[in-house]
């Protein structure tokens, strides 16, 4: 957010993915992004774990004192994963329908180039059924001990905000998938692409440059620069 307000440092600016955008980023609209979010954090998120509480007590022990075993833990967090992708995506899909793209999840889209706190600036509805839910589902299904619940709503919320912070940094997961997702709105609903490839929703992005920097950035020179936009057409 620094980067994004002051156009500095350098050395983490040049990896905007965006370029030209949010440079630096309009700050009364940034201040309405972080109110809003603080709002869905305070009032729908933090209720939400509070009412999963005595669910994961009926489903089971969460708070145990026995922790589960690593094995165990890599398969939880697979079929979390998974549930995710299907949930979000779908509801992701559904909130882009004519009837309800505008009263609800037009406000997500008001930021064509994201910047991280984006990922949950949005209408309370879609924040409850499109952010929350797809996360929660896994652990309430497999009565997750809380330990295990912590490290996946922890990895969950830091891959949101890599997908939504605008640069494609060294070493970290790629985030041109979604970025470009903002950019045309009608391409790349899910979160790892699957059911994008299933669905045939993944086919312009796959024609583009930001195809091609979908990867993990293995050195500090910018896929920007390395892997550069084409030539513009003439009109």
């Amino acid at each position: 957010m620094v980067a994004d307000v002051t156009g500095k440092p350098s050395f983490i600016t040049r990896y905007r993915i965006q370029l030209g955008k949010n440079d630096p980023v309009d700050r009364v609209k940034l201040r309405q992004a972080v109110h809003t979010v603080l709002l869905n954090q305070a009032f729908i998120s933090l209720p939400m774990v509070m009412l999963m509480l005595p669910i994961m007590k009926w489903r089971g022990q969460p708070c145990s004192k026995e922790l589960p075993t690593f094995h165990w833990f890599l398969l939880e967090l697979s079929i979390c994963v998974l549930l995710e992708e299907i949930l979000f995506y779908y509801s992701h899909r559904l909130v882009h329908h004519p009837l309800l793209y505008k009263r609800i999840h037009k406000k997500h889209h008001e930021w064509t180039a994201p910047v991280g706190v984006v990922s949950l600036y949005a209408h309370p509805v879609e924040h409850v059924f499109s952010n929350m839910l797809p996360l929660l589902v896994g652990p309430i299904i497999l009565g997750s001990h809380v330990a295990s619940i912590m490290v996946w709503l922890c990895l969950a919320i830091l891959a949101t905000s890599i997908s939504h912070c605008g640069y494609h940094l060294p070493f970290l997961p790629s985030p041109e998938f979604h970025d470009f997702h903002h950019l045309k709105f009608n391409q790349c609903y899910g979160v790892l692409g699957v059911l994008d490839r299933l669905h045939g929703t993944d086919t312009l992005f796959k024609q583009t440059k930001a195809y091609e920097r979908h990867q993990v950035l293995l050195s500090l020179t910018p896929l920007t620069e390395s892997i550069p936009d084409g030539p513009k057409k003439a009109k």
